[in-house]
């Protein structure tokens, strides 16, 4: 099936196969490995992507129920060579060991400030609740999206 995306601001037209995930769509056919593949099974939030905005667990999604939607993946947070505010308080904060949740932790708190500039730290441990990861105990994320929300802007 032809799929027509734009993915972090530039349109990409594709023949799939109407089973594709779209997960897979993104790290294997237009080379974008940030977003992760975890546990198959929806549950470790590895994956997700925004989807006209909206985020979602790829691996839960085909490839062509995205035609003719917006993705934005880790691969577009940063603007005009700058990292976004979210980028830099993980690294600022210590809010990754291996790495692997980040790309999805990262889309989860960009959606959740722009939606709620100023959140406590109990609404952030909402937000990334359907997120699991297995290094940090979560404390150093949770610190890492409110220095976000102190520097965004």
């Amino acid at each position: 099936m032809k799929v027509t995306v734009t993915v972090n601001g530039i349109e990409h037209a594709r023949d799939v196969e109407p089973r594709l995930l779209l997960v897979h769509f993104l790290r294997d056919d237009l080379g974008l490995t940030g977003t992760h593949w975890g546990c198959d099974t929806s549950n470790c939030g590895a994956c997700v992507v925004w989807l006209d905005e909206l985020p979602v667990k790829s691996c839960t999604v085909l490839a062509v129920m995205a035609d003719g939607r917006r993705i934005q993946t880790v691969e577009g947070l940063a603007r005009g060579g700058r990292l976004d505010p979210v980028q830099q308080g993980f690294a600022a904060c210590h809010g990754l060991q291996c790495g692997f949740c980040t790309p999805g932790m990262m889309l989860t708190a960009r959606w959740l400030l722009d939606r709620d500039p100023s959140p406590t730290p109990e609404r952030v441990r909402e937000a990334i609740s359907g997120q699991i990861c297995r290094c940090t105990g979560y404390e150093n994320i949770v610190k890492s999206i409110l220095w976000a929300a102190s520097h965004d802007g």
